[in-house]
């Protein structure tokens, strides 16, 4: 990440947005591959500790950590053999404290052909940017990006039309790995969620008529209040608090419906010792009173 004078562009929200630095480039091609470390930037006159947006793609494999990085304004904390995977368009700031160590990539949209971006998964934005690969994995990228920086440093054995052909295959064969171990890992954070999301799911069914609590469920069950959320929203598109209130309701619906208790006694048998509570909440969540509710199905 060399400096340079951008040629960077300020957007409606006020952050600017960096162009791949072609000039830059060894032979002028549309990648740099090089070291990671402090002073070693792409843009000379923006701190990259500020939020910035690329139009390039950035990859970086640290051989160091941790490293804190912000992408679309979510925190990854990168340890030494992770990986970060950043993609055009997307926002990102520079850790004020933390020194970069390792290899990054830096790519340029429209260097690689059509079949080749659709094979590596270019622009799946879903995909997590924030890789961790086994051993095994970490070697075999280790390895693969350590090829191509050797063919990208190398200017003087081929002329430029075959030296851009060779470094099109290396990198194709990098980022091969690469998007597989984003497919990969995304898949096992999905099970992750789906696991975590059925053991809310069964908890707040044993526990809903006592417990309303988020955190309560996110601590009995070993979880981060963070991370439940994550997983109940990819699960239901909901809240874990949503998901709660709307079994609740559900609850309350039912013993209105078929029994002939008391509304105080409804409450209470939902979670809401004092009356009024309940029927503030029960109307809040439906638009009709308790009264109003059960008078409807007589």
């Amino acid at each position: 990440m060399a400096d340079r004078t951008p040629n960077g562009a300020g957007d409606g929200d006020g952050i600017r947005t960096f162009p791949f630095p072609v000039d830059l480039s060894v032979g002028g091609v549309g990648i740099q591959v090089g070291p990671m470390g402090t002073g070693r930037r792409w843009h000379a006159d923006a701190p990259l500790e500020r939020v910035h947006r690329i139009d390039f793609h950035v990859v970086m494999l640290f051989s160091e950590g941790p490293v804190r990085h912000m992408i679309d304004f979510a925190e990854h904390e990168a340890r030494a053999g992770d990986l970060l995977w950043i993609r055009p368009g997307q926002v990102h700031r520079f850790s004020r404290t933390c020194e970069y160590r390792g290899t990054v990539l830096t790519m340029q949209p429209g260097f690689l052909p059509r079949a080749t971006v659709e094979a590596t998964g270019l622009y799946r934005y879903d995909l997590p940017p924030l890789l961790r690969p086994d051993a095994p994995r970490l070697a075999a990228l280790q390895a693969s990006l350590a090829h191509l920086q050797r063919e990208y440093e190398d200017t003087e054995t081929l002329p430029l039309s075959l030296h851009t052909s060779v470094l099109r295959h290396s990198l194709t064969a990098f980022l091969l790995r690469l998007a597989h171990l984003a497919a990969s890992s995304a898949e096992a954070a999905r099970r992750q969620a789906d696991t975590t999301f059925t053991l809310f799911r069964d908890a707040v069914e044993k526990g809903f008529a006592a417990n309303h609590s988020v955190s309560a469920y996110a601590d009995a069950l070993g979880y981060s209040r963070r991370t439940l959320v994550r997983a109940v929203r990819a699960a239901t598109g909901e809240t874990p608090k949503g998901f709660i209130d709307k079994r609740v309701v559900l609850e309350a619906k039912r013993l209105l419906a078929h029994t002939d208790l008391p509304i105080g006694r409804v409450g209470a048998a939902v979670g809401f010792p004092d009356a009024a509570n309940f029927s503030k909440f029960f109307q809040l969540h439906t638009g009709q009173t308790p009264v109003a509710f059960r008078a409807e199905l007589r």
